[in-house]
């Protein structure tokens, strides 16, 4: 039977490639016949024949790039996507944007020494280079040993590290970040910073000020289905204590956690219901100081309803419904086979209402590959589902001439497995030119299977099925035989 195609395999929308690997861009997908490949890069047709680097899988659409052999990995960044067509329609990738990953080297800078009051704050800066993805900072000493954190000392979401108040022993000369490049398993080091404390007796107690962030509110953007984290750090002596609470909620019990000596608060899985004001106060014996940070969650575009292939006989009438939510609320557009639907071609059958398309007495010709787009801001859904209509005259499955063999009262099943479109009619008959079977004495399965609840001897001989739509009939014959039960003639002796 014919199928317009499915992707069933497809690189993530947001690809990040090492640079000195070669690039495997997937795409796979199914069909009947099986669909030929094409691709786009940067909206534009992508010629892999003129290009020496890039080849096709075979009975594929997946690409590679060859980079050990003198490719550039830059040289293919870019957006990507792919259709898969046959006579049937074309189904079409997600846009995948390739990019290589970097690690780039920390700029040469000339650190001048920290010379710091004990009791006073301080805070040492990473600033590390921007990678691809963002590194993971760490600071240790040059014996590559960890600097140890506590409520007093310890590092920001930004990677910095903050003393809350400085004491003699953080006197050293090889306070080093360390930016670690997951992607390419590279780790950079910054230059060593050196802090020197000296005293002036007696050390003076300060109420808390906060280091981050600044000022009294400040404002913070999360997406749905995300991790949420906000930070206060602040200076003080004694070294402040943080908590935190939402301003007119509680926090939710069972997503909510507390990182970093309580300076970060952590809520997983975030949704628009966790809006709102996050207030933090620092405490230490002197006083407090508060910050206010108001969240707001907002959210890329998630399916309510994305479409469902469809399977029609000509005539027939059938619906696809591509329902999608998301803050902004998303805008929803239609193609077919990877074109606009506004200047694709015409089908009288189909009529586009907003988020759903009706399809009313379809024909043959009306079969394609039909994509939704939602997208907002924050990010983009595509789904293909076809409408296949199938113009079949009826098969039947069951092979001819099977023999049932069934004890006398005991129920006997007779199949007629069948396919047609549209949905053949089942008719049974019994004998050479039996009539049509009907009655209490029999029951008639959807399948096209027909059963004899109570069979008896009477019932044995040769069953006609016959499947018939508008496009053809075609026949079966099936024989039952009926056998007596096992009867005991003589007892067993004892």
């Amino acid at each position: 039977l014919s199928q317009p195609p499915t992707i069933t395999q497809q690189s993530p929308k947001d690809y990040i490639v090492d640079p000195r690997e070669n690039i495997v861009i997937q795409c796979e997908a199914k069909g009947k016949p099986p669909p030929s490949f094409s691709w786009t890069r940067n909206g534009t047709h992508f010629d892999i024949d003129k290009d020496a680097q890039v080849t096709m899988k075979p009975n594929s659409g997946t690409l590679v790039i060859n980079i050990m052999n003198g490719g550039k990995a830059e040289a293919y960044e870019g957006v990507y996507q792919c259709t898969a067509r046959n006579e049937r329609g074309a189904a079409i990738s997600n846009n995948i944007v390739i990019r290589p990953s970097r690690s780039p080297l920390w700029t040469k800078e000339k650190l001048e020494p920290n010379h710091v009051r004990e009791g006073d704050s301080l805070v040492l800066h990473c600033r590390p280079p921007v990678g691809l993805p963002p590194p993971i900072i760490f600071w240790m000493d040059n014996a590559f040993q960890r600097l140890p954190q506590s409520e007093r000392v310890s590092q920001g979401l930004n990677g910095d590290l903050y003393f809350s108040n400085v004491q003699p022993e953080d006197t050293r000369e090889d306070y080093i970040c360390y930016a670690r490049f997951n992607h390419t398993q590279t780790i950079q080091q910054k230059q060593p910073i050196s802090v020197k404390v000296f005293s002036t007796k007696p050390v003076t107690e300060r109420q808390p000020v906060l280091l981050t962030p600044t000022g009294s509110t400040s404002t913070k953007v999360e997406l749905r289905g995300n991790v949420l984290l906000l930070e206060c750090i602040a200076a003080g002596l004694p070294t402040p204590v943080i908590r935190w609470i939402k301003e007119g909620g509680e926090l939710p019990a069972n997503r909510t956690f507390f990182e970093n000596f309580k300076k970060t608060l952590k809520i997983i899985d975030v949704s628009e219901a966790d809006s709102g004001n996050y207030k933090c106060i620092a405490r230490n014996a002197l006083g407090s100081v508060h910050h206010v940070i108001s969240v707001t969650v907002k959210a890329a575009p998630y399916w309510i309803t994305a479409p469902r292939n469809l399977v029609l006989s000509p005539g027939e009438d059938g619906t696809l419904i591509c329902r999608a939510n998301g803050n902004p609320k998303p805008s929803i557009s239609w193609l077919a086979n990877g074109v606009p639907i506004a200047i694709a071609p015409e089908d009288p059958s189909r009529k586009v209402d907003g988020d759903t398309i009706i399809f009313s007495h379809v024909q043959e010709r009306s079969s394609a590959v039909y994509q939704c787009n939602a997208s907002n801001e924050y990010g983009y859904l595509l789904a293909n589902a076809f409408v296949n209509v199938l113009a079949e005259p009826p098969r039947i499955l069951t092979p001819a001439n099977k023999l049932y063999q069934v004890i006398a009262d005991s129920p006997a099943l007779l199949d007629c497995a069948y396919f047609g479109s549209p949905k053949p009619e089942i008719e049974w008959f019994k004998g050479v030119k039996g009539s049509i079977l009907r009655g209490n004495e029999y029951v008639f399965h959807d399948n096209g299977t027909l059963e004899i609840p109570v069979a008896q001897k009477n019932n044995a001989g040769t069953y006609t099925c016959v499947a018939r739509n508008e496009l053809g009939k075609i026949q079966n014959e099936v024989h039952l035989e009926i056998k007596d039960p096992t009867m005991i003639i003589k007892q067993p002796e004892y």
